[in-house]
């Protein structure tokens, strides 16, 4: 690829597609995406105004009504704070002797460890913005009965019933499970030996209601990054960035994208001939930023694996 065959915009939609496929918590069915096509460049806001609650009142006949009731106004900013870049080179001589398009993987691996740095900042802002009453044991103090049968699943109905109280909408609910957690309820017979697909479940090692009769061969799908399955009203995902304390307290979350939005943009694209070198480089630069806006949305599990 010479620079005067680079086409900024074609590479830039090429890793924003990367991006969106690595993402766990960033996933647009986890969290709100509703205003990224308001920001431009690292430093903008977003402001987010919401409406206070309405009141009724009860009506009486030849009674006159109260006063309107005049309605407050709130406003959350959002506000893109967060900027990583890339910049890698690829030597003319290692083109030359590769029999694959090097630039092309390169790409593709920058979209997927922008988006990894990304997902990790997503969980902590999820995991800070949850409400007090919503959180099931401590980071200090988690919850240590994960292994008893039954146990995980218990907690993803306790989990639910919270956000049941908080009048969460139960059509789409989510959760994010580390792979021990999903390793429990693999071995759960509620799941297991409670419906004709039971063998099916553990020769393809996922949850997934409905199985194609093409997988049976052996074949397991693809499921980073994509539901694998409704457990108690969640659909659910495993993500190896759940936030933890040195392996132990794991905070797991649920929710519903309501609760938080996100927004990112890729700003910068840029190839170019670096000065002292015989090679095609590219730079870019990626920002982005995330709120929680309803906490009472969220609920956290945390819980040592042990």
């Amino acid at each position: 690829m010479s620079v005067a065959n680079f086409i900024p915009q074609i590479w830039a939609d090429q890793l924003l597609l990367n991006i969106h496929k690595a993402h766990v918590y960033g996933n647009p069915q986890v969290v709100n995406t509703d205003y990224e096509g308001d920001i431009k460049d690292f430093g903008d806001t977003v402001r987010i105004s919401s409406i206070g609650t309405v009141t009724v009142s009860a009506y009486t006949r030849n009674t006159d009504m109260a006063a309107p009731q005049v309605l407050e106004s709130a406003q959350t900013i959002l506000s893109i704070d967060q900027a990583q870049y890339f910049n890698f080179a690829v030597d003319d001589l290692d083109k030359a002797q590769a029999n694959v398009n090097i630039m092309e993987g390169a790409m593709a691996e920058a979209g997927y460890a922008v988006a990894d740095v990304a997902d990790q900042y997503l969980a902590g802002i999820a995991v800070a913005g949850v409400a007090s009453a919503n959180t099931i044991g401590s980071v200090a103090s988690p919850e240590t009965n994960m292994a008893t049968a039954s146990v995980p699943y218990g907690y993803l109905v306790q989990m639910a019933q919270l956000l049941d109280q908080s009048s969460v909408p139960q059509e789409g609910r989510w959760a994010i499970i580390p792979p021990w957690f999903y390793a429990y309820i693999r071995k759960d017979p509620n799941f297991l030996h409670s419906t004709e697909l039971a063998d099916i479940l553990l020769r393809l090692g996922r949850l997934g209601p409905a199985i194609d009769t093409a997988d049976l061969g052996g074949l397991e799908a693809e499921m980073a990054g994509k539901p694998m399955g409704q457990i108690a009203g969640f659909t659910i995902y495993m993500s190896n960035n759940v936030p933890n304390s040195s392996g132990t307290s794991y905070q797991i979350l649920g929710g519903h994208k309501m609760a938080w939005s996100y927004a990112q943009q890729v700003v910068k694209v840029e190839g170019y001939r670096p000065q002292y070198r015989f090679a095609d480089a590219v730079k870019g630069l990626h920002v982005y930023g995330s709120k929680v806006t309803r906490p009472q949305a969220l609920v956290e599990l945390v819980a040592n694996p042990t």
